[in-house]
């Protein structure tokens, strides 16, 4: 594959989430990368029948790059509580129901890590990005930022279970933070940078 991401490129954000694709396509606006998602392009979301991060990460990209013959990024990621034997994991959206609500989902965690003991508040998100070329190549870029758990959730910026994650060496939830101050440091920035050092071309 190379160093296929390149000013002037046009990536596809293989997501229909769109709190997602905004902070994806904000890592990229000063690369001179333009991106557009997957639902904005009308295209199906695939099944994550994966068992792990980069499994569905590499799922979801290949088959965004195949249906739309662009270069297409994945990206899987979720929360992974101590106390509750790394869930939700890769099943962090299911948590939220039918209509992955994570206002529901946060309860959800709460309310297992109670029942688990409620002492240990230990917890990591991990960011797996894959970008995906037409041809089927993939590669896939691992990032993850350990830290705590609070309950009642805080913060109404960010999105998924922000509002309950404190990380490491800070006092806000990442749903308290602007969006530049999460980005200096979160998972999906941690994937990021790997992703950058190894397939960007600034030629």
């Amino acid at each position: 594959m190379g160093r296929p991401l390149r000013p002037g490129v046009r990536l596809l954000i293989a997501s229909h989430n769109e709190g997602k694709v905004k902070e994806i396509a904000a890592l990229f606006a000063p690369f001179g990368i333009a991106c557009v998602s997957a639902g904005a392009l009308g295209l199906p979301e695939p099944e994550e029948t994966g068992d792990s991060f980069v499994a569905n990460a590499e799922l979801k990209a290949v088959a965004a790059a195949t249906a739309s013959g662009l270069l297409a990024l994945a990206d899987d990621s979720g929360l992974e509580v101590a106390a509750l034997g790394g869930e939700p994991g890769v099943h962090s959206a299911r948590w939220g129901g039918p209509s992955k609500d994570f206002a529901f989902a946060m309860a959800a965690v709460h309310a297992a890590r109670q029942a688990a003991g409620g002492t240990d508040a230990a917890a990591n998100f991990t960011c797996v990005l894959a970008l995906a070329a037409p041809d089927g190549h993939v590669q896939a870029f691992e990032g993850k930022v350990f830290g705590a758990l609070v309950w009642p959730p805080r913060g109404n910026k960010g999105f998924g279970y922000d509002p309950i994650f404190v990380p490491e060496g800070h006092t806000e939830t990442f749903g308290e933070m602007e969006l530049e101050r999460k980005d200096a440091i979160s998972h999906r920035a941690r994937a990021f940078a790997k992703l950058m050092a190894t397939a960007y071309d600034a030629k």
